[in-house]
């Protein structure tokens, strides 16, 4: 007798690495799960359901959640059948970029408030069921910047570090009620969302910023993120092949990076762990030797460099 499908609550999944990650767990060959894709706003629900096609009423089925709201949650479950979850995917996830000194601390918040309370509050909402019935698996969209900061890119970061930590403390605990916990840490992924946050920023005034500190945002960092994007950014799709493998897993990894073309970039602070090689070698490359960068990064999207994102 086949083992019943499992049942997969994912948040974000309006565009990007949420719905790609849906759709291909919706088609499964052997339909071992059974999807619930939400989004805080249904109004976009078009494209994940034109996506999903056939499996849209059968493996997977749409649901409102804001993960910044206690009743959205304790809805969103209600409407799951016998209200269990197997699998927990963290991924809704805001951005922000710029000088420190321009943005302003309730944008901070709204970032921490979604990617990680938002999280946190999943968490606490499944996690009585998982440790009832002794099992479950919880998977967190991180990103390597949750392994290492990145200029103009602080507050950001730290809430990925904030999800690292955590999680990584409630791996320990979690072991003892055959509960695992697996962070999965893309580089740049490339989306629609990505490219108008970049244009957006580019013309932001963010008050409060002195002149030399815009013209080295406008003028060295945003080139260069283009660059990085270009040169060795991911499809959402690439991202969520890579997360149905964890899922997939009959021992799930706690951490697993989808980009080995990025290696490089988070090589020098594993090389030094005072981590004054990677501020200082970053420094140089942005702010003294900025073709130079660009050139490396050009380097990093050749064919050499292209091995498989998951080894056989």
């Amino acid at each position: 007798m086949a083992d019943a499908a499992r049942t997969v609550l994912i948040s974000g999944c309006s565009s990007g690495i949420g719905l790609e990650l849906a759709v291909q767990l919706a088609r499964d060959p052997g339909q071992r799960y059974q999807v619930v894709a939400t989004m805080r706003d249904l109004g976009k629900k078009g494209t994940l359901e034109a996506a999903a096609g056939e499996a849209l009423g059968q493996t997977l089925t749409v649901a409102q959640l804001d993960v910044c709201s206690d009743e959205s949650v304790a809805q969103c479950l209600r409407c799951i059948q016998g209200g269990e979850v197997d699998v927990l995917v963290n991924n809704a996830g805001v951005g922000l970029v710029g000088p420190l000194e321009g943005l302003s601390l309730a944008a901070m918040q709204k970032v921490f408030d979604t990617n990680f309370f938002g999280a946190v509050r999943l968490v606490k909402a499944v996690l009585p069921g998982m440790k009832r019935r002794r099992q479950g698996h919880i998977v967190v969209v991180s990103s390597v910047m949750g392994l290492q900061g990145v200029v103009f890119n602080e507050v950001y970061a730290a809430s990925k570090f904030a999800m690292e930590g955590f999680f990584e403390s409630l791996a320990v605990q979690l072991l003892q009620f055959n509960i695992f916990i697996s962070l999965v840490e893309p580089g740049p992924v490339a989306t629609e969302f990505e490219g108008k946050l970049l244009e957006q920023v580019s013309t932001a005034e963010f008050p409060g910023t002195d002149a030399d500190t815009l013209n080295y945002f406008r003028n060295l960092y945003l080139p260069a993120s283009r660059e990085l994007f270009h040169s060795v950014g991911q499809s959402p799709q690439d991202v969520a092949k890579v997360i149905v493998k964890v899922i997939g897993s009959a021992r799930p990894p706690l951490r697993r990076q989808t980009n080995t073309r990025y290696t490089p970039l988070i090589a020098l602070k594993a090389m030094d762990p005072s981590g004054s090689l990677y501020v200082q070698t970053s420094h140089r490359l942005l702010f003294r030797w900025p073709r130079l960068l660009n050139l490396g990064l050009r380097c990093l999207a050749c064919s050499c460099f292209r091995t498989p994102v998951w080894p056989q």
